[in-house]
């Protein structure tokens, strides 16, 4: 088992787990509105800032895209853009390729998985919701960090604070778009077939639930399906034993309050 703890800074608490090196954090609502600019001071100061504008999809992005993507539009006059001002490239992750970034990523219940390299030292971020899971986000990060060298038994991966299954009520069409990413599609053709195979799995991603034509949804547990059929052991892999929505008093949750309100997560490169 490995070990989540709560660190502290500027007299707040945010989470580490102690499989990874790699100064990182998952930080608290308690941190809002702060942004990564500031956030990244508590990990590692002086670190570049990587980004993105999230939307829901599995484009995981190269610093340099980064850099040239990100516009400011500064009015005439001003010192500094201010955030509405600024326009980033649409992705839902980024990763490093040298020393000293700092990839971020925002959530709200949706997975913030968080990749390093113990052996290169390289970084990546991924917001892993339903819909970029489906999209296999997080194995698709990995595939960066292997384009740069990365050996898969090399990687590790936390998955951070984020809805847990025993609260998220979805569609049966919602959990079989996500299911495909983890069963044979052509073998379960009908959403039906393929959420009832997810249900008869060992530790299953999917729970019951008492409303026809819904089930209980635990995304994280699809991300380690993932991540066990790319090839890593459960040893690589930790899960932070958080729920968003249950834990109000430290994480904003979109499914409990319907509010934009987001929590930052990031890990730098060493």
């Amino acid at each position: 088992m490995h070990n989540w703890i709560w660190q502290t800074w500027q007299g707040k608490p945010y989470l580490t787990c102690d499989l990874i090196s790699q100064p990182h954090g998952f930080f608290t609502s308690a941190f809002a509105p702060q942004r990564p600019e500031s956030l990244t001071a508590a990990l590692h100061p002086g670190a570049e800032v990587l980004r993105t504008k999230q939307v829901h999809g599995n484009g995981v992005l190269a610093p340099a895209d980064i850099r040239i993507g990100t516009k400011a539009l500064v009015a005439s006059g001003a010192s500094a853009a201010a955030e509405d001002d600024i326009q980033r490239p649409h992705g839902d992750g980024c990763f490093s390729d040298q020393t000293g970034q700092a990839t971020w990523v925002c959530t709200a219940d949706c997975t913030p998985a968080l990749i390093a390299d113990i052996h290169t030292g390289q970084v990546a971020a991924a917001h892993a919701g339903w819909r970029g899971t489906a999209q296999k986000i997080v194995p698709v990060a990995i595939a960066q960090l292997q384009a740069q060298g990365s050996q898969l038994q090399n990687l590790r991966v936390l998955l951070g604070p984020a809805i847990a299954g025993d609260v998220y009520q979805v569609g049966e069409d919602v959990a079989a778009k996500i299911g495909r990413s983890i069963v044979d599609a052509d073998q379960f053709g009908t959403d039906n077939a393929v959420v009832k195979q997810l249900l008869s799995l060992e530790r299953p991603p999917l729970l019951p639930d008492d409303k026809p034509g819904h089930v209980r949804l635990d995304v994280r547990r699809v991300n380690e399906i993932q991540l066990e059929q790319l090839g890593l052991s459960p040893e690589q892999v930790a899960t932070a034993p958080h729920c968003t929505y249950q834990e109000p008093e430290r994480f904003f949750s979109y499914r409990r309050t319907k509010l934009k309100q987001i929590q930052w997560s990031g890990i730098v490169s060493v």
